[in-house]
């Protein structure tokens, strides 16, 4: 990917890392994307992945992909993996570029030492309940443990025996020895060390101690020589914590961390609890569930990598909480997919119509290209027989004025085909329409140069004889409210509708549509391959639908 497929904006950050610059305070400019690897990445890290890499392109630097893995009780190779496709998959490289917080288990446990030997940390012995009792509240200060004063001595033996294994969990805890009565709670001598005697992916039973996630993360940034360390808001009341580390100890560099406001998207929920639940629960079918608003989730969806680079483009970078509608990510993925997908005949909802005029056995080939302004596509050949399928949407019995379709007496044109007409409608003992009979004009063959008359409808079909049966999986939100947390479980605004799978007919071009690949079902919407389609089936996610909301919005 280029720098930049268009020039961004000058966002606060960006200026920021400009006058750095400028003041020649870096020789180049380091960033990183820090995933913890316990889940799949979502749409809210695309943000974040965008703007470290982002910054580092347009500064001629370099944006370090570190995985923080301290936690081994939630962390897994596959989520590793995962992170990785998805960062590739969005169009950055983070070339050599790739540390683990594992890779300084031991500078971070130097680190430790260095503080327990400053009289600056300290081993607790509190249990969890007290040790929450003791921090306070936002109102009420904490009080000291009764730990808080053991010897250097004693702290360090106390520490190796931790390391060693010596120890049982919860039995210690290794803490910064800060202030208990400040009025910022990460200050109140939190925890460095905790003892997880579990085994971790990359260092094994090595160690049976891990560093907590506000020790790791800052003093990894400074190892690796991060001059801009940049988060979301939720870190700005860590960002204390987070410099008094590093001033305390003797690091390579010393990193500025700066926070701007997290993507909220309507219908969708941004919690990695929370969406690990759905999956665990069975409520989707795994963390590619076209319905998650995880990156491999909305890749299989049929999501470009250019439209989520232009959505965070669009949403820019702010301060300030805000919510994005949904309909302006969609907009980004129609805009891409507009220009980029071929045009293909796909019947959701069929109803047969038989054209009585047209002669029986015969089979015409009508040609059709695959977009209307990239003739690079190239044409297809589409069969044309006496039988033929339409959209059930397309015929009214009792229309209104400006219904341009077809009813019985009434005529419409057969996209790249004839024009027809309708003469009667076949009903069944319900009295639901299941077949129209209908009439051709032989004279009006698109392209062929001898079309009488001009008609205001348009409809698209398929020949019945060579039509494929195939799978088509209808998406919609995941909840059905726009705040998607709201009220007391947010399992109660799970939208019931959010996947329908109707069988449907698709054109013998794509019988064996390749995986992934997009496609625009003329008049229905825009769909991709998945990954569930076999030979003798394909299976299509439908991406989003061709109806516009966004304009709308921006036009109230």
């Amino acid at each position: 990917m280029s720098a930049s497929e268009s020039e961004p904006s000058l966002d606060f950050i960006r200026t920021i890392v400009a006058e750095d610059l400028k003041n020649n305070k870096h020789e180049r400019i380091i960033t990183r994307f820090p995933p913890e690897p316990n889940g799949y990445l979502h749409i809210g890290h695309a943000k974040s992945i965008c703007l470290n890499f982002g910054i580092s392109l347009e500064s001629k630097g370099v944006c370090h992909l570190r995985f923080d893995d301290t936690n081994p009780t939630k962390e897994d190779t596959e989520y590793v993996n995962s992170i990785k496709e998805d960062v590739k998959w969005l169009g950055f490289d983070w070339g050599e570029n790739l540390f683990y917080a594992s890779d300084y288990f031991d500078k971070l446990y130097g680190y430790a030492v260095e503080l327990v030997k400053k009289g600056k940390a300290y081993v607790c012995s509190l249990s969890a309940e007290e040790t929450k009792d003791y921090r306070g509240n936002l109102k009420e200060p904490g009080k000291n443990s009764p730990y808080r004063d053991r010897s250097v001595e004693e702290n360090l033996e106390l520490l190796k025996k931790m390391k060693a294994g010596e120890c049982a969990e919860g039995e210690h805890i290794l803490r910064a020895k800060i202030d208990m009565t400040s009025p910022n709670l990460n200050m109140r001598d939190p925890a460095i060390y905790r003892i997880r005697k579990a085994h971790h992916h990359r260092t094994g039973d090595t160690w049976c101690i891990y560093p907590m996630y506000d020790f790791a993360h800052g003093l990894s940034d400074a190892i690796e020589k991060i001059t801009h360390s940049i988060c979301t808001l939720e870190f700005e009341n860590h960002r204390p914590l987070y410099e008094w580390f590093l001033e305390q100890l003797d690091v390579p560099s010393e990193p500025k961390q700066i926070e701007f406001a997290r993507l909220n998207l309507t219908y969708t929920l941004m919690s990695k609890r929370k969406l690990l639940d759905l999956v665990n629960s069975g409520v989707v079918n795994g963390w590619d569930d076209p319905r998650m608003p995880t990156i491999a989730g909305i890749r299989r969806r049929g999501y470009t990598p250019k439209s989520l680079r232009r959505f965070c483009e669009k949403i820019g970078i702010s301060k300030h909480d805000s919510v994005t509608e949904l309909n302006l990510l969609e907009y980004c993925v129609r805009e891409d997919l507009n220009e980029t997908t071929p045009r293909v005949m796909g019947i959701l909802n069929p109803l047969k119509v038989v054209i009585e005029n047209y002669p029986e056995g015969e089979v015409e080939e009508m040609e059709a290209p695959y977009h209307p302004k990239d003739e690079s596509m190239g044409k297809r050949k589409l069969p044309f027989s006496r039988e033929i399928y339409i959209e059930q949407e397309d015929f009214m019995e009792d229309p209104p004025k400006k219904f341009f379709r077809l009813a019985v007496g009434r005529e419409v044109r057969l996209r790249y085909a004839y024009v027809i007409y309708c003469e009667e409608a076949i009903k069944n003992e319900k009295g639901e329409v299941v077949e129209l009979r209908c009439k051709y004009d032989v004279d009006t063959r698109s392209g062929s140069g001898q079309v009488k008359r001009k008609v205001k409808g348009t409809i698209h079909w398929l020949s019945a004889a060579h039509a494929i049966k195939a799978e088509a999986r209808l998406y919609e939100t995941l909840f059905l409210s726009e705040n998607a947390e709201e009220g007391e479980d947010y399992r109660e605004n799970l939208n019931p509708n959010s996947l329908k799978v109707a069988e449907c007919y698709i054109e013998p071009s794509l019988k064996d549509a390749e995986v992934g690949k997009s496609y625009q079902f003329e008049r229905n919407a825009y769909f991709c391959v998945d990954k569930d389609s076999t030979p003798e089936k394909r299976v299509f996610n439908r991406t989003v639908t061709l109806k516009d909301g966004w304009g709308k919005i921006k036009n109230k």
